[in-house]
């Protein structure tokens, strides 16, 4: 065909992975086929070489095999609700524990530094905020990551000696994980508020709610969290951001105990009521579940599987099961989302919390096509919910058993972050959150969705490498 003849004819274009190619074919009326294409590892030699030398590598395909089996056939159930101290034997009467990879106090976000002057406060330690500020500054409190103490929190985070903590054991495996009680949404310590209604609500939580739980609980026997969670998601929650579900198949657990106890019928009310009005209750539930089931593959020789993700308002940071403590950190992201009356992004604080452990389980994020009606609450149309679980197995090794998506047509949920594929593919863990205001004082603003930083995942590969080179 002469060259001539091929500019009187129509023109047809394949566009392989070049974003500004198709735009400029389409504002020319051009018929285009877009191929979405991204080069391996994002054309990262050295990360190409490490793929191209550990894909398929039988020790790792074992390793990670051994790892599902851990995430899969782990029960979670809570058996007890005590105060930190009595159960988290390294939080000493000076400690203060908090959301996400380590970090100082000084370097801390406006709402984790606001949650802990609120804990300061409501434990007694300082009368008022100045007297807060000034000791939590002062080098007299030690602060150190709920993940280093077997304990999960949500938003910032944070755990303090007095404030009880719901126990769940492990019972396949035998660990044991920490979470504080959920005190709902808007203006709460989690979120960096401190005024005296949270601290109050705070000591109602603490001389009413969870000795009145912990006494039902007592009553009744240990609860099967993870079989709840199992349920809520055929009930259209995902059990991170949406858990009107889960909230109230504990309810329905827990409600008849209480009325065995000798509590007065004001408590009983008052408790329930409480739960009743808080949607979000399951989540400190979830959340300690899914760490003690993470927990069992960290140290796991071998496996590239990712045992942890946290974010601290600052740094978001991961874990992998062959790398045992380290932590691998970058950048904490911005979530985009929708926000309550009188807020936009301008105020929102960078991703904060514990919360991701949910991913790093098999539900969350990864299950949001099980609860397209979140998208009311972090933005989106019921589509986006279904897409983004679908992208998260191209990055996981497994899918889950137990957990399943009537919308997938009971499809079990993605499970297992592989490292290797994350790089290999680009393509970082989907996360639904909260949103904090990034000042002290105010609390939430709003939800929304990120994905994880990609650079962590890329360190942690080759952190890997340089361990288990000469043993592969």
């Amino acid at each position: 065909m002469k060259f001539s003849e091929l500019l009187n004819k129509e023109l047809k274009v394949l566009n392989v992975g070049v974003a500004i190619f198709k735009e400029s074919m389409e504002s020319q009326s051009a018929k285009i086929v877009n191929v979405d294409w991204k080069p391996k590892c994002g054309g990262k030699k050295e990360l190409i070489d490490i793929i191209n030398k550990i894909k398929d590598n039988e020790k790792i395909l074992k390793a990670n095999e051994e790892a599902i089996n851990r995430l899969l056939s782990s029960k979670a159930f809570l058996v007890d609700i005590k105060q930190a101290r009595e159960v988290i034997p390294a939080l000493t009467e000076n400690m203060i524990l908090h959301a996400g990879p380590p970090i100082e106090f000084q370097n801390m976000c406006g709402p984790m530094q606001g949650a802990i002057l609120g804990a300061l406060i409501y434990e007694g330690k300082a009368k008022n905020l100045k007297e807060a500020k000034e000791l939590a500054a002062s080098g007299e409190i030690k602060f150190e990551p709920c993940h280093h103490h077997n304990t999960v929190g949500p938003m910032a985070g944070i755990v303090s000696p007095s404030m009880y903590v719901y126990c769940i054991k492990n019972e396949t495996y035998g660990n044991y994980a920490y979470c504080t009680l959920n005190e709902g949404l808007g203006k709460v310590l989690r979120f960096g508020a401190y005024s005296r209604d949270v601290i109050k609500r705070l000591k109602w939580m603490e001389n009413v709610l969870a000795p009145g739980l912990a006494k039902a609980l007592k009553m009744k026997g240990k609860i099967d969290i993870k079989n709840l969670i199992a349920q809520a998601l055929l009930m259209g929650d995902e059990c991170h951001n949406r858990n009107v579900a889960g909230t109230s198949l504990f309810l329905k657990e827990i409600a008849p105990a209480l009325l065995e106890t000798d509590l007065s019928k004001k408590k009983i009310k008052e408790i329930i009521n409480f739960i009743n009005s808080n949607v979000h209750f399951f989540l400190n539930l979830s959340m300690p579940a899914a760490k003690s089931i993470a927990d069992t593959i960290k140290g796991l020789e071998f496996s590239t599987i990712m045992c942890a993700m946290a974010r601290n308002g600052v740094n978001i940071g991961i874990r992998v099961a062959g790398l045992g403590d380290e932590w691998f950190t970058a950048e904490a992201g911005q979530p985009k989302g929708l926000y309550f009356a009188g807020f936009s992004e301008k105020d929102a604080n960078r991703d904060l919390g514990d919360s991701t452990i949910t991913e790093t389980a098999g539900f969350g994020g990864f299950a949001m096509a099980a609860a397209p009606a979140i998208v009311k609450f972090i933005g989106g149309v019921p589509s986006d919910a279904i897409n983004f679980t679908l992208e998260m197995y191209n990055i996981t090794f497994a899918e889950h058993k137990e957990f399943q998506i009537p919308n997938l047509n009971f499809r079990g949920t993605p499970v297992g972050v592989d490292i290797c594929k994350v790089v290999e593919y680009q393509l970082p863990p989907f996360i639904n959150t909260g949103i904090a205001h990034k000042k002290p004082g105010i609390g939430q603003v709003g939800a929304g969705i990120l994905r994880a930083n990609i650079s962590l995942f890329e360190k942690a590969l080759i952190r890997f490498y340089e361990k288990y080179s000469g043993k592969l």
